[in-house]
Order: structure tokens, then sequence, then C-alpha cells
């Protein structure tokens, strides 16, 4: 009879993935059982389908990127680094890239090719992979001892969860793994959507939808008046409000029931100062000295967003620019370094990258993922509340935790 541990790995994705490849090589007995036919689903669509598997930057940098509960992952961004993941995929064939802010892509742009590796990861290290939809986890005296499926149970050792949380349920990130250990007497931190786009109310963002803006600055004001966030990059305006970088990682920072509804004020132009702005409008009116002001911005700005611009400005659109007074344009400067939208809502948790809540911290060793509470019960990445900006950290608390989780679980 084989003394080797056993072990029940819920949920085939990047962190269950990890754990159960890092434990099956350190000589554990390992099944994944995953409900989808085929594993890794939800990460073959992050980065729209480019896999941004994790961020170039050291520890620290990682740590601040975290939003909730960053103290907790200090062991496990210890035991597997970033730069620990690079090596780890590039060891398995997989080219990386490093692009702007440090996020880090297989050179191939595919993220099929990130999931691909982590398949052969697990079937090299003898980890098993099966089809089944676990809807129950079983213990006794407060321990381990087995996991359900289709009224059918398992026997193991360890269980490591892995189910993600409630984000893309068609990928099977459906938020069952909270019933799972709740049942077992967890706590669940209220899940919401994080990473997620803002609803905003009037109509100026449909005539815009589809406009992407680069190299721009936002703030986000609470309904007190208090600025809860600020950031520089990419952004898009969408049927329903706003979305893109930016504004994904803006909604981690925003709780619902206390900042909304809240206001997204854009600096179109954050390298130039007023003065400077100022003056670059200037030199564009005297450019355009007997046109009319609709027709003098578009070197400034983008078609879809002149007439809005116009609009809010107060200025007549057939007024000639040089009728135009300091105080009109001094409200034009103002304008476009604060281009401002209400924000009432988000959108579904279904469509977040991820999920804000999840297995309470306070309930889990952070140096295992071990529970506190059952023996032998182990998390790993989105189940657990914890949750990061854009830029690869996402994944990289999934590969951390799981390979956390995977070398604890294994040990005898």
């Amino acid at each position: 009879m084989s003394n080797r541990v056993k072990i029940a790995v819920i949920g085939a994705g990047p962190s269950g993935m990890m754990a159960a490849g890092m434990a099956a090589q350190l000589g554990a007995d390992v099944t994944i059982y995953e409900k989808n036919k085929r594993p890794g689903r939800k990460l073959i669509l992050t980065g729209k389908g480019r896999c941004n598997i994790t961020n170039d930057c050291d520890r620290e940098k990682l740590l601040a990127n975290v939003v909730h509960n960053p103290k907790f992952l200090y062991s496990a961004f210890s035991s597997f680094t970033t730069a620990d993941a690079m090596a780890f995929f590039e060891d398995l064939g997989v080219p990386l890239k490093t692009e702007r802010g440090g996020r880090v892509f297989p050179v191939s742009d595919k993220a099929m090719d990130i999931n691909d590796a982590l398949v052969k990861f697990v079937k090299k290290s003898g980890a098993k992979i099966v089809e089944a939809d676990i809807t129950g986890i079983t213990a006794r005296d407060g321990k381990i001892s087995g996991v359900e499926s289709d009224g059918e149970v398992y026997e193991c050792d360890r269980c490591i969860l892995a189910t993600g949380g409630a984000s893309y349920p068609a990928t099977g990130s459906n938020g069952s793994g909270y019933r799972l250990v709740q049942e077992l007497g967890h706590t669940i931190v209220p899940i919401s959507p994080s990473l997620v786009p803002l609803v905003c109310d009037g109509d100026d963002f449909r005539r815009m939808q589809g406009l992407a803006l680069r190299n721009i600055a936002i703030s986000v004001k609470n309904i007190r008046g208090k600025t809860v966030y600020t950031d520089f990059g990419e952004l898009l305006f969408t049927h329903f409000g706003l979305s893109g970088p930016v504004i994904l990682s803006a909604s981690s920072h925003i709780d619902k029931k206390k900042d909304m509804p809240c206001v997204v004020s854009i600096d179109l132009k954050p390298a130039l100062s007023v003065q400077q702005l100022d003056s670059r409008i200037l030199r564009d009116f005297s450019e355009n000295i007997n046109k009319d002001f609709e027709n003098s911005l578009g070197k400034l700005l983008p078609r879809s967003m002149i007439d809005i611009i116009i609009k809010r400005s107060g200025i007549s659109p057939s007024a000639k620019v040089n009728s135009i007074t300091r105080e009109q344009r001094e409200k034009l400067v103002a304008l476009i370094k604060s281009f401002d939208f209400n924000v009432v809502d988000f959108r579904p948790v279904d469509e977040a990258i991820i999920t804000a809540g999840g297995v309470a911290v306070k309930e889990i060793d952070p140096k295992t993922m071990q529970s506190k509470l059952i023996e032998g019960l182990y998390f790993a990445g989105e189940v657990i509340d914890v949750d990061a900006h854009t830029g690869g950290y996402n994944l990289q608390i999934a590969m951390s935790t799981g390979v956390c989780a995977g070398k604890a679980a294994s040990q005898n």
C-alpha cells in the first residue's frame, strides 16, 4: 500500500495547475478535478487572449499593487517570485517579452501557449486531470477525508481548493468554491466585481463608443468629493460608460456602498500644464483664425470627442476662433484638463476580470495556505480574499499561492 500523500485539487486554472504540478513533483499522488472538458478556460481569455502572465518587478512593487490583504501574500510572493514565474515558463519552452509597465506576455501573444505549458507541466509531474464537478468536500474530526462528485466520494488526505472567483462564470469560475468551504465553517468575505468596467449616466460616452485614449490621466472622486484613486494610461469609451486599464484598476478602489455615485475626471493632456495647454490652443487658433470653432480642434482632440467638448464648453460651434474670449478659452482649457463623467454602477460581476472578496485570510495560514479550521484543506488563487490591479499581478497571486499550497500539501 502506497504511503504517498493523496491530494485532490479542485479546479484546473493557473493556481490549481501550479499547485498540482508542484505537489506531484515532490512525490504526492495528485488528481485535479475540473468541471470543464479542458483546463484553463479562463486563462485562455486573459489579456484579450494574449495572457499578461506576470509583471517584471520586485516584491515591493508587487505588494503595492495588491488591493486587498497584501501582507497576507508576503510569504507566497517570497517563495515564488515574478522572476521565478518568468524562468518557469521560459524553461517550459515559452519565450516571454516585457512591455510597458513591466507587463510580461508570451512572445507569441497567445494565451494558449501559457495554458499548454501549464498542462504539460502537470502531466510531466505525474499529476492527473479528471473531468468532474466537485459538489462537496468531506471532513472527519476536523480533517479532510475526501471530495464528492455526483454522489461518488473520492478519498484523499489533502484538498487544495482552486476554484477561482465568480467572474466569467461560463468558464467554470462561478463561485461554487465559496459554498464548498462555507459548509465546512469558513467565512466568506462578501464578493464584489473587481477590475470591472464602470457604468455612467448621461449619453456623451455613447457618442464616443469605441474611442480609445492613450496617455491620459484620471482621478476618481467619491460622493463626498474625496479622491480615492488616480492613474495614468489607457481608457476606452463604451456603450455603457468607461473601460480600459485605468478604469479597471480604478474599480478596485471604489466602494459601491460608500463611494457611489462618483466622478471620473479625465485629464486629456496630462503632459501639459494649464498654461502650456492654453498656449497650445492659442497657437491652433492662430493657424485657423478665420475658421469656425468646430473646425479648429482637429489637431488637439479626437474627432468623435469634438462635438461633446464644444457642447460642454458652451461656445457656439459656428463662432469664429478670433472672437473667442479669454474667459471662454480658460473654460475650454479647464474642460480638457477635467473631462468628467458621473459613475453610477459597476458592470455585473460576470463581466469582471476578477472577484474581490472570498475566503477570509484570517482563517488561512499565509506560509502554507492551509486552513486554520480544517486540517488538510488548502487554498490557492482567486477564491481567497486577495485581488490586485491589472498588469499581471493577479496571475502572479494565483501562481505564488498555488506553489505555496502545493509544496505544503505534499509534505507527509
